[in-house]
């Protein structure tokens, strides 16, 4: 139904930025709550935030409440996830997620994920 598409992970030191986008095709793209989600090795998967279809509401994870971002431009397909102060537990790779519906951003409202972006966090 739909492809979604991460970028713009790497390599970062503690303290610094990264931005990650997500590309999704369809035309239905702005129908729908987008989501980030992240994975450390051996873990599983774990909520980061969520943005609803219009971007007037975000949701996110006490792990990263206040240095994390999402957002989204309609116009482009994209969303964003801006990541500030980052941390070494902020490792992980990177997933976008679509929505069931156009509102809910609690962890169990997305699906439909992507390939993911790798974020590493070191010193």
């Amino acid at each position: 139904q739909v492809q979604l598409v991460e970028s713009g992970g790497g390599l970062v030191q503690a303290g610094g930025s990264l931005r990650l986008s997500c590309a999704a095709s369809g035309r239905t793209f702005s129908n729908y709550a987008m989501g980030w989600f992240r994975q450390a090795p051996g873990k599983e998967r774990e909520f980061v935030g969520g943005i609803t279809w219009s971007g007037d509401s975000t949701s996110y994870s006490d792990s990263v409440k206040g240095r994390f971002t999402i957002s989204r431009d309609n116009a482009k397909n994209t969303v964003y996830l801006q990541m500030n102060s980052l941390k070494p537990e902020d490792t992980a790779v990177y997933f976008c997620a679509r929505g069931a519906g156009p509102w809910g951003i609690s962890p169990r409202d997305f699906g439909s994920w992507g390939q993911g972006t790798q974020v590493t966090v070191n010193s």
